[in-house]
């Protein structure tokens, strides 16, 4: 299991999905299927790409002072 601590940027939690993705052994295209998304959404999703939504999340965590931190598969 891998395991992450926080997420600062896009590419944080891009890499986040993947690794769970990839432990759930989930193809991207399975993941976009259930999502109702494109592949490639997903593989854009997890390169870290950034868009003007998650930009805005993020910077909007700064200011409010929030930590975002990514575990699963604890009880």
């Amino acid at each position: 299991m891998v395991k992450h601590g926080p997420v600062h940027t896009p590419a944080d939690l891009g890499r986040i999905i993947r690794d769970a993705r990839l432990e759930a052994e989930i193809t991207q295209e399975e993941f976009a299927d259930e999502l109702g998304v494109s592949r490639q959404y997903i593989s854009q999703l997890e390169s870290g790409k950034s868009s003007l939504h998650v930009t805005r999340l993020f910077s909007c965590l700064r200011l409010l002072g929030v930590r975002l931190e990514a575990r699963w598969g604890e009880a």
